[in-house]
């Protein structure tokens, strides 16, 4: 691909991201994980919900972030006093023990959660790349820490852009609210907006619930998972 037709977007890392997440990644070429931010201390770092019987249910990964004042994602530790990944394994196979491809697919989240995490990001990124295979993604994927770039909000994003040669970049609809669109159009770099509408797709549990973890996705469909997210894009982009 030509590098003037390069698309670039800029996220948070979270814990299971939703589909949204995983809709940018695939519009895009290259994916930066913006994990040098300040941490939202009720966002979706360190969580996400799957779905029970009585509705959307929070899975939670215990932090450390009392305090360390205002810190970074990149800072934050996990709080591993509690069993917190056993119990996450153990109330999503409780959840999904009738989708068809749990026990295809929970094993390799099992063994991933069991290992001896420190840092909630690197948690994350381990996370996220497990459901990209899941997903048949394969995108250039980098942290924002490790650029060297700084910046104000708006000013930094284009410099990630400039930094990778991508002349389009792709956004949430939300940052319509702070987006400096005449810095981007000054430097003939194109904003493309998600407005991102969710699938449909057979599902536990009852009348269909959207936004959950993408998690919910791959349990209940497996190998089509990737195409449906993929007719997804392809609506989008018309």
């Amino acid at each position: 691909m030509s590098q003037t037709n390069l698309t670039l977007c800029v996220l948070q890392p979270g814990y299971l991201p939703w589909l949204g997440f995983f809709d940018q990644m695939r519009r895009s070429d290259i994916f930066v994980i913006y994990d040098d931010v300040q941490y939202d201390k009720h966002g979706w770092r360190n969580r996400n919900r799957i779905k029970s019987p009585d509705g959307p249910h929070w899975l939670t990964v215990p932090v450390r972030h009392k305090g360390l004042g205002w810190p970074r994602i990149n800072e934050i530790e996990i709080d591993n006093q509690s069993a917190w990944a056993k119990k996450h394994v153990g109330t999503i196979r409780q959840f999904y023990a009738k989708a068809p491809y749990t026990t295809e697919y929970l094993p390799m989240l099992e063994n991933l959660l069991s290992k001896p995490w420190t840092l909630l990001v690197e948690l994350d990124v381990a996370v996220i790349t497990l459901i990209c295979t899941w997903l048949g993604l394969e995108r250039r994927v980098v942290c924002s820490s490790s650029l060297g770039i700084e910046g104000a909000q708006s000013e930094r994003l284009y410099k990630f852009c400039e930094h990778f040669g991508a002349r389009r970049y792709l956004s949430g609809s939300s940052a319509k609210n702070y987006l400096d669109l005449d810095l981007f159009a000054r430097n003939q770099v194109a904003v493309i907006w998600q407005e991102y509408r969710h699938p449909m797709y057979p599902q536990q549990h009852g009348e269909f619930v959207p936004y959950l973890s993408a998690l919910d996705l791959v349990l209940n469909c497996g190998p089509e998972s990737s195409g449906i997210l993929a007719r997804q894009c392809v609506e989008e982009d018309k």
